[in-house]
């Protein structure tokens, strides 16, 4: 496995990108409402990425993917492609996947939107838990990305607080080593390994995006070969950053301005 220690240089462009691909997702947040189409917010964050930022979608037409974004609505575990006959309705959840690439890097990173205004239900609330519990077990793993840890550090804790509140890991995707390439080396996975015990060295950059299931594990893959959903048919939910292992800790390259508080 050659896993890439930025340089300097690199790690400057891999800040820019990061940003921007942050103020995509700040950008949509208000655009996510019902009755807009999941193809609506892929044009307008195109057109964000393509004509504001001046940088390119790293999605499109990669590896054949014919969109700038994916938006995973509901049981969608990732990859959903936009589509012009998708509506958003009240009490969807959907995961906007956004990758920038500005002077040959990339910045990747996505987020969880609750659809319209929750209601004072047992779906509605299980929905909301689903994407609370799944980004804190993004922030847990997140604590554990600096020098001297593991992967291994990273995917227990998020394997422990998954499996505390009864929530499944997807395992046949995983974050990645991210760069001047979309997908390098290592595999992030979230669940404990062997081939996870890689340790962590200032300069690797890579993603944590942890797939977490309301029900079992299982996946299948649609006829488009894109959209992954799960089998059971029940909710997923899905964060990701993208994180530099520094000298004492990491820099969350993606952060928001709503989460300045991360280190």
């Amino acid at each position: 496995m050659a896993i890439k220690i930025k340089t300097t240089d690199e790690i400057a462009k891999m800040r820019v990108a990061g940003r921007l691909a942050a103020q995509v997702l700040e950008m949509i947040e208000p655009y996510v409402q019902p009755g807009v189409t999941t193809e609506e917010l892929n044009k307008i964050c195109h057109d964000y990425i393509v004509n504001v930022q001046q940088a390119i979608p790293a999605p499109l037409n990669y590896r054949g993917f014919p969109k700038s974004i994916c938006t995973s609505v509901n049981e969608v575990v990732c990859h959903g492609i936009p589509s012009s006959s998708q509506k958003l309705k009240n009490s969807d959840i959907i995961n906007v996947d956004v990758t920038v690439i500005k002077d040959g890097y990339h910045g990747d990173t996505s987020k969880m939107f609750f659809v319209g205004k929750p209601a004072n239900n047992d779906k509605d609330k299980r929905a909301l838990k689903l994407m609370r519990i799944t980004q804190e077990c993004m922030y847990r793993g997140i604590q554990q990305a600096k020098p001297g840890n593991s992967l291994n550090d990273i995917a227990k804790e998020i394997a422990t607080l998954a499996s505390a509140n009864k929530y499944t890991i997807v395992q046949e995707y995983c974050g990645h080593g991210i760069g001047a390439e979309f997908h390098e080396d290592p595999q992030v996975l979230h669940y404990v390994t062997e081939e996870n015990n890689i340790q962590l060295q200032p300069g690797m950059i890579f993603t944590i995006e942890p797939m977490i299931n309301a029900g079992n594990r299982h996946i299948k893959l649609k006829k488009d070969n894109w959209t992954v959903v799960t089998k059971d048919g029940q909710l997923s939910a899905q964060w990701e950053h993208t994180i530099l292992i520094t000298q004492n800790g990491n820099e969350v390259l993606t952060k928001r301005e709503e989460e300045q508080s991360l280190t």
